[in-house]
């Protein structure tokens, strides 16, 4: 798939970023639908790169953003992340400089990015993230309800904290979007309390939803993690690919 490195202006700097497009540009003279991934902690990696390509040749012009853009690091080695306490903390920090105020505002820069591309169509877009990014992915929808049409989760943490007014939960009654959650089993990032608030919000609030728990472990759709799980990988693939094509397409 064809990969163009691009940069975006945000509120707080010059953020760097990948356009995968189809590889068949001729068949969609007129655009094909955005999407944004936004990647899990460890960051924009080859591993997303390849999971952006998949969804391009699925007919979409995905952006892949580098999340982490204000604070330059080195790169975290997956098979070993969770192994190595150094890594594991170096990571931890990271995540945690990156709020959410600034993920908010990078959403917004990356919406306005995508509708001013001439490979991009339509004015509703598709957003998904893996791990912390399912949060963000979620978010977007709630923030940008006339942009952003459909929304998925994989494996993604504190979407609804009983003291977090800023959750995709307490924000269910501004989404418009149709949202995927996938959970992994005995995920304490998202604990049966988080799934099932989530699950009442959604309801209550009226938005088009479907959830689902993976016989997996967190991680279970990112190759490069040690928790992934093929099975379920195929999975994630299998319901992405519903979503944004009765949403975004249809």
């Amino acid at each position: 798939m064809p990969r163009t490195n691009v940069t975006l202006e945000t509120e707080d700097g010059t953020c760097a970023a990948v356009l995968h497009t189809p590889a068949n540009s001729a068949a969609d003279p007129g655009g094909v639908p955005g999407v944004i991934v936004y990647p899990d902690a460890a960051g924009v990696r080859e591993t997303f790169a390849a999971m952006a390509d998949r969804l391009a040749e699925l007919g979409y012009a995905v952006l892949l953003p580098d999340i982490y853009y204000r604070t330059p690091y080195a790169p975290f080695d997956s098979g070993n992340l969770f192994s190595d306490p150094e890594e594991f903390a170096r990571l931890r920090s990271l995540a945690a400089g990156l709020s959410p105020e600034m993920s908010g505002r990078d959403t917004a820069a990356f919406i306005g990015f995508l509708a001013a591309r001439p490979e991009v169509s339509g004015t509703r877009i598709g957003t998904v993230g893996y791990c912390m990014g399912g949060r963000m992915a979620l978010l977007a929808a709630a923030h940008h309800p006339d942009r952003v049409g459909a929304a998925a989760s994989f494996h993604g943490g504190n979407l609804a904290p009983a003291d977090d007014a800023h959750s995709p939960a307490s924000l269910a009654g501004c989404i418009t979007a149709e949202l995927h959650v996938a959970v992994a089993e005995n995920d304490p990032s998202f604990p049966t309390d988080q799934y099932k608030r989530l699950e009442t919000a959604l309801k209550d609030a009226g938005v088009r939803h479907t959830m689902a728990t993976y016989p997996a472990q967190h991680g279970f759709a990112v190759a490069d993690n040690p928790a992934y799980d093929p099975a379920a990988d195929e999975r994630h693939w299998a319901a992405l690919t519903a979503l944004y094509g009765g949403a975004l397409r249809g």
